[in-house]
């Protein structure tokens, strides 16, 4: 099976996808200036907008890293917000990190992969 390269520049791919797994570059929100919840709400709906792209969806998640600027401070935030986003029944297996992010306003950035119909 080929390997299809979505929404590409010089240095990564937004959705790569190959024998029927889908992967995502780390996603991050629009609106830098907003806290964990906004950021979280906004980093979901990007990665389900390109899931649909991809031909799948947040119910067909296989596993999820989240990367967290400060796990202390931010990470009931943030489940709050993937509690409400998650259906009941397809949690993915999930790992939680603090990081040191690619610009200092990210407070959360999730990297997925999702298996296609």
């Amino acid at each position: 099976m080929a390997i299809q390269r979505q929404l590409t520049n010089e240095r990564m791919s937004q959705i790569v996808t190959h024998n029927g797994t889908v992967y995502l570059a780390g996603q991050v929100g629009d609106d830098m200036s907003a806290g964990i919840e906004q950021q979280t709400r906004e980093t979901l709906a990007n990665i389900e907008r390109l899931l649909d792209l991809a031909g799948t969806d947040k119910t067909r998640l296989l596993s999820v890293t989240i990367y967290l600027k400060d796990i202390d401070a931010d990470f009931q935030g943030m489940n709050q917000v993937w509690d409400k986003w998650l259906p009941k029944g397809v949690a993915p297996a999930r790992a939680t990190v603090e990081a040191k992010l690619c610009e200092p306003e990210i407070l959360v950035e999730l990297s997925v992969v999702a298996a296609l119909p």
